[in-house]
């Protein structure tokens, strides 16, 4: 029989979920704070970076890791969220798929 290592694939999922994860958060955090809380996110990423280095697992150092460095992306992803709300570019893309989706609706 097969001897599967899940491992992997468990990283690679959750890689996916913690992206998935961090991205309406950016969103949500720029819009009622601004770029104000970006240093939570810098003291999350050392944290959890550190703790991955700690710990002698090699998955959860790893899923560790994931998610340190997802905080870290996120302070760049705040402060262009930033500019795309400054220069209006996120009404201009929810715009257009509004009338996309509503294209779509005529078309039935």
């Amino acid at each position: 029989m097969l001897d599967l290592t899940w491992q992997g694939v468990l990283l690679g999922a959750a890689t996916f979920l913690t992206i998935g994860l961090f991205h309406p958060i950016v969103i949500k955090t720029e819009y009622h704070f601004g770029t104000r809380p970006w240093w939570i996110f810098l003291v999350l990423g050392l944290v959890c970076s550190a703790a991955a280095l700690l710990i002698k697992d090699l998955f959860w150092s790893a899923l560790l890791s994931i998610v340190g460095f997802s905080s870290f992306w996120t302070i760049k992803e705040l402060f262009d969220q930033k500019k795309r709300t400054a220069s209006g570019q996120n009404m201009l893309l929810g715009t257009l798929a509004l009338h996309y989706w509503l294209d779509d609706l005529t078309e039935v």
